[in-house]
C-alpha cells in the first residue's frame, strides 16, 4: 500500500469516528413581518463572516424597495478598504412554503437566471427590533 492511500485512509478513518453533534436546535423566525414597514434601509451592526462581504471594512447597509410585483428591490453597499463603495443589486421574493413574510429568498445572480433554484438564497427574519 502506497503511503498516500494509507495516509487518506487514516484520515477518512478518524473523520468517521469523530462524534457528530446532531442536537443542534432548529432556527425560528419572528411570527410575522410586515414588509411595508420592513422597508428602507438598513446598517450593519454586527456580522457573521460572508464570503461575499470579505471585502467590506465599513458603511454596510442593505436597502429594501417593495416592488408593485409584490418582490423586493435589494441593495447592498458597503465601503471597501481603498474607500470606494460596493454595491450589489439582488431581488427577494416569499418563500412558497411561508405566508408569515420571516422567510425569503434572495438572488444577486443575473435575473436571466432567476429560474435555476441553486441562484436563490434563504433569507430567515429571526428578529426585530
Amino acid at each position: 500500500m502506497n503511503k498516500s492511500f494509507s495516509l487518506a485512509l487514516m484520515l477518512i478513518s478518524a473523520v468517521s469516528i469523530y462524534p457528530q453533534n446532531n442536537s443542534q436546535k432548529e432556527l425560528t423566525t419572528v411570527a410575522k413581518v410586515d414588509l411595508k414597514k420592513y422597508m428602507g434601509r438598513w446598517y450593519e451592526i454586527a456580522r457573521l463572516p460572508n464570503s461575499f462581504q470579505k471585502k467590506c471594512v465599513e458603511d454596510v447597509s442593505a436597502t429594501y424597495s417593495l416592488q408593485e410585483d409584490g418582490r423586493i428591490r435589494v441593495v447592498n453597499r458597503c465601503r471597501n478598504e481603498k474607500g470606494d463603495i460596493v454595491e450589489a443589486v439582488g431581488e427577494a421574493k416569499q418563500s412558497g412554503d411561508d405566508s408569515s413574510n420571516a422567510k425569503l429568498k434572495v438572488r444577486f445572480a443575473p435575473k436571466i437566471l432567476s429560474f435555476l433554484p441553486f441562484v436563490w438564497g434563504n433569507y430567515w427574519i429571526i428578529d426585530l427590533g
